[in-house]
């Protein structure tokens, strides 16, 4: 296998885009190797790379059906769901404090502080 072709940032030529350009395009990969990539230089460290597909190869995204709309808003409501607490916090409960903020810092608004 041979290196992959690299351009500078925005100068890419035409028939070529990355996820998200497909994406935006109403396409995907589909399977497709990355054709070549993009650097973008930075000073005092490593150069910023993107990974760019072949348009001509890229295939239509897959219409969301029922049942992965069904299947997408399970996982998402199983991520804004309190463990603790089994109550829907209403925002994805940050993976650093594993519980809603309610759970996480109990007396934030405790009887020490409260003038009620």
């Amino acid at each position: 296998m041979g290196a992959l072709p690299v351009f500078r940032w925005r100068l890419a030529p035409d028939g070529y885009a990355t996820r998200r350009q497909l994406r935006a395009l109403g396409l995907r990969p589909g399977g497709q190797p990355v054709a070549a990539q993009l650097e973008r230089p930075r000073r005092r460290r490593g150069p910023l790379v993107a990974y760019l597909y072949r348009v001509d190869l890229a295939v239509p995204v897959r219409p969301m059906t029922p049942a992965r709309r069904a299947a997408l808003e399970r996982a998402n409501r199983a991520r804004r769901t309190c463990p603790s607490c089994r109550r829907d916090a209403g925002y994805v409960i940050p993976a650093a404090l594993g519980t809603c903020v309610s759970c996480a810092y109990p007396d934030l608004h405790g009887s020490e502080g409260s003038t009620q």
